[in-house]
């Protein structure tokens, strides 16, 4: 189930309580009739679970639980408002009650971190399972409310015709456009919990069928606005869309009427439940990649709807707030982008000043020596260990870190070692949080369409030698050429590159094959952490570092442990669980519960197998069936971001693995290999000597 805006943690420690909960419980009163009303808008995505699980997204127990609202009275038994009044107040003493229990246990918490008292201990033991069923309670409330949203402000298919006629400027007959020129349905068998009321399923439609079906009444129950949200693009553009929406809302705003039965008043809602719904699910993949869209949508709604209707004010209001989040967002992401820019310069400066130093003056001065690689010493006594300088840039000096940051330095100076010294876990719950803070800015839409961005079924998916541009003209675009696309799996991929070639980078910069075994091991373990905790996207980089040509022929795998050497093929085992199935990480009930970070290039991979074929049958009309399952796959996105991991951040240790790995990611192994003697099998002098002395001999014999 969706929770909305309360996600709890597997041990209740990190809850996060959102301010706009406080809006969301408040009852919507008695002024539903005011079309539309905020209060009922609230909230208006159907969320990952309406596109993932269709009409089954509502069960047969939220149907019971619907019909036995506000049956206290005989008279109440078919008022659909008592039933919306009733179900505000039991959320909101249910919401209440879980958020004092969760602060209760915050508290027990500490305590029981002071004291360690068993007491308190069992105490805890007991809170927890009563948070776990309050949250379910809050969760299936908040189903129960989606439901009754989802049922309002729909028309029958028969009127579809009437919503595409209303958006028109033009005079024209409404027979002209009957439905079965707009959509295409196939019969199957009754659904056993009676959630769809026909046996027509929808098939296949043209742009503006499948635009018209939004307005069906089951559109929202049978998960179609969410799937079309996700995919509309392959088909129409973002100002195609929208357009289509502002159309019936400007022809049916000043017409709609309080009477909620009429279908004009019934299109217009819709219009803005669609319309909000947008917004606050795919507002950082369409407006704000897109400046005109946004200001085509902010003049309508300051020009035509707010001075008509007090919803104007809530969507500008909306929209300022999305507009905010993805503000901090792109700051976040663009500093952290110059400061490692501003490390690289730094380093590139000081090796220019450092080079016009002698080298006496340098190894008096500096206390600089070359190492000759019999391993490491004391950690504050450790020689700079050289490699060669066509590969990585030289290190710093101690003497000009004062004016530079201080953590580029020190992660180029310990090298490998500090990898060493830190355990398993910490290695893996640091890594798997810099890996969240990524994978939780992406969204379902960025996985569709790959092949046009030059994403291909290869470990290393996007190429360095060749531009993206380049690329993506030699491949199908399946999107409409007017729709704008946002590139953010492409860092995504950059990235997993980067750790796979920091991987295969610290191995091989080792100079002693003890180390290289002990990193060997290190990372395989990692690995394994990394998959049994469910950051599968992690331990996939990992497992392509480790497959690297020249890491797999080091000698070091020779005298590897043998349970840690099997490790190696439990990673390829997992490899080959996560391409056999789009949905293998969706099985149970685990992803519900358990955060998980599922591997980009894989998930973009099966959507590109699901994108194979043609989207139009015969007649033109778009494959529905096609786009629900692509949609069904990368709702998954959605899911996993629900639940994140809870681990404590080490910033020391993320800003060292942030150093090491920018480092490392244009590095050439090969290079860095042949400067490393450890890298190559050696054969003992005597031995070698006879091989010489054997085949000169045999040489001799040959001429005699």
């Amino acid at each position: 189930l969706q929770s909305n805006g309360c996600h709890t943690s597997p041990d209740f420690g990190e809850e996060n309580v959102e301010p706009e909960e406080e809006t969301m419980i408040k009852t919507a009163g008695n002024n539903y009739l005011v079309p539309p009303n905020p209060p009922d808008f609230h909230g208006c995505s159907p969320g990952w679970s309406s596109a993932f699980y269709g009409a089954e997204c509502f069960d047969s127990e939220v149907h019971s639980y619907m019909k036995n609202l506000g049956k206290q009275k005989s008279s109440e038994s078919q008022n659909i408002d008592a039933k919306k009044v009733e179900l505000e107040q039991l959320l909101m003493m249910e919401t209440k009650n879980y958020r004092k229990t969760i602060k209760f246990y915050q508290k027990l918490l500490q305590k029981e971190r002071r004291s360690k008292s068993p007491e308190t201990k069992s105490m805890l033991l007991k809170l927890r399972g009563q948070l776990q069923e309050m949250k379910s309670k809050v969760q299936f409330l908040e189903l129960v409310k989606k439901y009754v949203q989802a049922k309002q402000w729909g028309v029958e298919s028969n009127v579809l015709p009437t919503v595409i006629h209303n958006g028109r400027t033009n005079t024209m007959d409404v027979a002209s456009t009957d439905e079965s020129s707009l959509l295409v349905y196939y019969n199957t068998e009754k659904c056993k919990n009676n959630n769809q009321n026909g046996i027509r399923v929808l098939q296949a439609g043209t742009p503006l069928g499948l635009m018209a079906y939004l307005y069906s009444r089951d559109a929202f129950l049978e998960g179609y606005v969410q799937q079309f949200l996700y995919t509309f693009r392959y088909f129409c553009t973002q100002e195609e869309f929208l357009q289509f929406l502002l159309d019936r809302i400007s022809s049916t705003l000043s017409s709609a009427s309080l009477d909620p039965s009429t279908s004009l008043t019934k299109i217009c809602n819709r219009s803005f439940y669609i319309l909000q719904a947008w917004i606050e699910d795919c507002y950082s993949v369409d407006f704000a990649t897109n400046e005109n869209l946004l200001c085509t949508l902010r003049e309508f709604i300051s020009s035509q709807v707010a001075p008509l209707n007090g919803y104007g004010e809530r969507l500008l209001s909306l929209l300022e707030d999305a507009s905010a989040r993805k503000s901090s967002s792109s700051q976040q992401c663009s500093s952290m982008d110059k400061c490692e820019e501003e490390g690289e310069e730094c380093r590139k400066t000081l090796h220019s000043i450092c080079k016009k130093l002698s080298e006496d003056v340098s190894r008096k001065n500096f206390n600089w020596k070359l190492s000759k690689g019999m391993g490491p010493t004391a950690h504050y006594q450790r020689d700079r260990l050289y490699t060669i300088s066509t590969v990585l840039p030289k290190p710093c000096y101690s003497s000009f870190t004062e004016e530079f940051p201080v953590s580029f330095a020190k992660a180029d100076e310990v090298g490998p070692y500090l990898l060493t010294e830190y355990s398993v876990q910490q290695l893996c719950s640091q890594l798997t949080l810099l890996q969240q803070e990524l994978f939780h800015k992406c969204h379902p839409v960025h996985f569709l369409n790959s092949r046009a961005l030059g994403v291909k079924d290869k470990c290393v998916a996007v190429q360095k030698a060749v531009s993206t541009e380049e690329v993506s003209f030699k491949v199908c675009n399946l999107f409409l050429s007017k729709c704008i696309q946002d590139h953010y799996l492409l860092q995504l991929l950059r990235n997993a590159d980067s750790i796979s070639t920091w991987v295969a980078a610290e191995i091989v910069i080792c100079h002693t094959s003890k180390l290289q075994v002990s990193l060997l091991s290190k990372f395989l373990l990692i690995a394994k952490s990394c998959y049994e905790q469910r950051n599968f996207a992690t331990a996939m980089q990992i497992l392509a570092g480790l497959e690297n040509l020249i890491v797999r022929q080091l000698p070091a795998w020779k005298i590897l442990p043998a349970k840690v050497a099997e490790i190696m093929e439990e990673l390829k085992a997992v490899e080959v669980f996560l391409k056999s199935d789009s949905l293998c990480l969706m099985e149970g009930e685990r992803f519900k519960t358990l955060p998980t970070i599922p591997s980009a290039h894989v998930l973009a991979m099966h959507v590109q197998q699901l994108e194979t074929g043609g989207f139009t049958m015969t007649n033109g009309a778009h494959k529905w069936t096609k786009l629900r399952n692509i949609a069904k796959v990368v709702s998954q996105v959605h899911a996993f971001q629900e639940n994140p991991y809870t681990f404590t951040p080490d910033f020391k240790l993320q800003s060292y693995l942030r150093q090491r790995i920018t480092h490392f990611k244009d590095a050439d192994i090969s290079a860095l290999a042949a400067d490393n003697c450890a890298n190559f099998h050696q054969i003992p002098a005597e031995k070698h000597s006879r091989k010489i002395q054997d085949t000169l001999r045999r040489m001799k014999a040959t001429f005699q």
